[in-house]
């Protein structure tokens, strides 16, 4: 049986990746797990958690994974891709996905685009029909100093074993993030050391790029690399 387990983003929850873990197992008869990292979901509970706390609630999430099936593959969204490379450099795992990985830090030039867009929306009413606000509204001054500090340390601590990873790997970045400099995935592709590597840029994805314009082809690109090329025809 094949085993699939997607981790969300820093101060996220499953529903990050909801529409790539409702395709894969639409069209899979496989076993997709997306566990709530600690202190994350729809309320946040930041205070005392540490990056420690993730890497083991993702690292067990993993093992009993394991247990169940006999093929895994990895996928990790922004903080979650960290993760997941991580847990790749450690454990055998058959292919590996990276979504928009937080391997940098803030792409500060899109960030103030994107400000300036919601901006404009609130002076013309539309604030609520901004999916940016909407997204990160609940979380504007509901995360901790120390929880950011967390996150660094995290993610200071998974760059070192990005050239650990030996398994097969696609990595998928929107050129329009504003978290996440999308030339970070040059960065992961010069580190990680696997044989088998693919970058792919989306042009009009933001951070959230399994929500985003481009996630029907994201959503069916991640299926084919896990398949292996095999089996297109029975993608619907």
């Amino acid at each position: 049986m094949t085993g699939c387990l997607i981790i969300h983003g820093y101060t996220g929850s499953p529903y990050e990746v909801g529409p790539l873990a409702d395709y894969l197992r639409e069209h899979t008869d496989w076993y997709v797990d997306v566990p709530t990292l600690p202190g994350h979901g729809s309320k946040l509970a930041l205070e005392n958690v540490s990056h420690k706390n993730w890497l083991s609630a993702a690292e067990n999430s993993l093992k009993q994974l394991k247990e169940k099936t006999d093929t895994i593959y990895l996928i990790g969204f922004s903080m979650g891709g960290m993760i997941a490379a991580y847990l790749a450099s450690k454990h055998n795992v058959n292919k590996l996905v990276l979504l928009a990985p937080s391997g940098k830090y803030l792409s500060f030039r899109q960030l103030t685009r994107d400000f300036k867009g919601v901006v404009t929306d609130g002076l013309k009413g539309k604030l609520k029909q901004n999916n940016l606000y909407l997204h990160y509204k609940r979380k504007w001054g509901t995360v901790p100093f120390k929880a950011n500090i967390e996150f660094l340390k995290l993610v200071r601590f998974t760059r070192q074993y990005l050239n650990k990873v030996t398994s097969p790997v696609l990595i998928a970045h929107g050129q329009q993030d504003m978290m996440v400099p999308y030339k970070t995935g040059y960065y992961l592709d010069k580190e990680i050391t696997s044989e088998q590597k693919e970058v792919v840029f989306f042009e009009r994805s933001k951070h959230l790029i399994c929500l985003g314009d481009d996630n029907t082809t994201l959503n069916r690109m991640v299926y084919e690399f896990l398949m292996g090329g095999k089996e297109k025809n029975a993608v619907r």
